[in-house]
């Protein structure tokens, strides 16, 4: 076996799945970009990010304490404190509601604010070892209300230590934007109520939909929104990523990549050194021994560390950690396929392929997250970009002859400008990023979206048929 042939395979051997389902990370794959620094200080109580970015990685991240040991030094205020689950994507009725018990309480024209501290106070009984109601969310509720000095009294205790309460997978709480608004409002006001108290801290994690609305229209929001942080990636932390990943793939295939990749021990794990961590030479040149110098025979066709990494990006330029790593993943399978005796472990060619399964991948993600999405670009496939935006607009009014509101599906989110016809959703997909609009009026698609929704592009990649 070749030295191209085994590094495929190490690549092939190490986690690259990025997708968190409310599990705790493995050690191995804990990276921390000096962008996300901001978002795990405890005076970050708002942090907002696209799909990808890693909200449900530090939501399960932070409530590991051998994964917030490994933080070191980079976020030592995290270190001895107890956090708690206030709302994640894992159901767990006893601790905070579901989208059901949020449906009934506002029904009953409750107020959301009561319901989120009634959700805090029953996480600071249980670091107090005390009892209160809790039969149902009603029940501790109409104690709060009813007995306000108790549970004054239960928040202003003396306690060992600081507590931190985490907030994410808030689109789950409802499948309508004016009650999820009321909702998350609610919790950013009952996040305020919790600053006055000492040693108590939250982190709410906002989609980038969620946080451009009103939610922050209330008194004194202005607070919260001080210390925002924003999870963003750049392109040398995406390599980094990658290569943190590839040092602690198994046995003799971890060896193989720390032997590439500068490193260093921590503890039980791999960490990649300090000059893994920017945009520098070293960076390059370990990429460069896996995919080569060129996207093709020479310079012409771009240089693969950044073509990787570019050709990922919205139309907001913003490239995932999901989408870079699940095309690198497809790139090492299609080569091992496809390139077996090439000379270095990624072809060229099979790293345009992993561009197109990224593709599918971010599709079907937006599918999930915004299911109108697919209906309405499903109408451009084979369309090639840049494209007139009348001629755009004709394809949708006869896709769908009775207008925008065919577009969206049934018990899920619509698109937030639907009132303002087919303009307000080319705004939307624009600010989603999955349109660009330029300068002369033309629609144009990243190829992340381009790709998976059948678009073409002359000289781009080419959808898979």
């Amino acid at each position: 076996m070749t030295d191209a042939q085994y590094r495929r395979d190490a690549i092939l051997s190490a986690l690259l799945e990025t997708s968190n389902f409310g599990e705790t990370p493995a050690p191995g794959i804990l990276y921390l970009p000096r962008s996300h620094l901001k978002a795990l200080r405890l005076d970050a109580q708002v942090i907002v990010g696209g799909r990808g970015v890693g909200k449900s990685f530090w939501t399960a991240a932070l409530q590991s304490q051998p994964l917030r040991t490994l933080l070191g030094s980079a976020a030592s205020e995290l270190n001895g404190i107890n956090v708690y689950p206030g709302f994640t994507n894992l159901e767990d009725i006893n601790r905070y509601p579901n989208a059901d018990v949020f449906s009934s309480f506002l029904d009953k024209k409750g107020d959301p604010y009561d319901l989120w501290r009634a959700v805090i106070l029953r996480c600071i009984a249980q670091q107090q070892g005390e009892k209160i109601p809790d039969k149902d969310w009603p029940s501790t509720v109409h104690w709060l209300k009813d007995d306000p000095e108790a549970a004054a009294k239960l928040m202003q205790r003396p306690r060992n230590g600081k507590g931190l309460i985490l907030f994410d997978a808030l689109d789950r709480t409802s499948s309508d934007w004016r009650r999820m608004d009321e909702i998350v409002r609610g919790l950013l006001r009952a996040v305020l109520w919790l600053k006055s108290f000492p040693n108590l801290y939250a982190k709410v994690f906002l989609r980038e939909d969620q946080a451009e609305r009103t939610v922050f229209n209330f008194p004194d929001a202005s607070k919260l929104m001080a210390n925002k942080a924003e999870l963003t990636w750049v392109r040398h932390d995406l390599h980094g990523l990658l290569w943190q990943r590839l040092v602690n793939a198994p046995g003799a295939y971890g060896k193989c990549l720390r032997g590439i990749c500068p490193n260093v021990k921590q503890n039980s794990v791999w960490g990649v050194a300090s000059e893994m961590k920017s945009e520098s030479e070293v960076q390059r040149r370990a990429f460069e021994a896996l995919a080569g110098p060129w996207m093709g025979r020479d310079k012409r066709r771009g240089v693969p560390y950044t073509w990787s990494v570019g050709h990922l990006a919205d139309g907001r330029g913003q490239t995932s950690p999901r989408s870079f790593l699940a095309a690198i993943r497809q790139a090492a399978e299609d080569s091992n396929e496809r390139y077996p005796t090439f000379e270095y472990a990624l072809h060229f060619e099979s790293i345009k392929r992993g561009i197109q399964k990224a593709s599918e991948i971010r599709v079907q993600e937006i599918a999930e997250d915004y299911p109108w999405v697919p209906n309405i670009l499903s109408a451009l496939k084979g369309t090639n970009v840049p494209a007139e935006y009348q001629a755009v607009r004709i394809l949708w009014e006869q896709r769908f002859p009775v207008g925008p509101s065919a577009v969206m599906s049934v018990n899920n989110l619509p698109a937030q400008h639907i009132d303002r016809g087919w303009d307000g959703l080319r705004d939307d997909l624009q600010r989603l990023g999955l349109i660009e609009m330029k300068k002369d009026g033309r629609l144009d698609m990243p190829d992340l979206y381009r790709v998976g929704f059948g678009l073409g592009r002359k000289g781009g990649v080419k959808p898979r048929k």
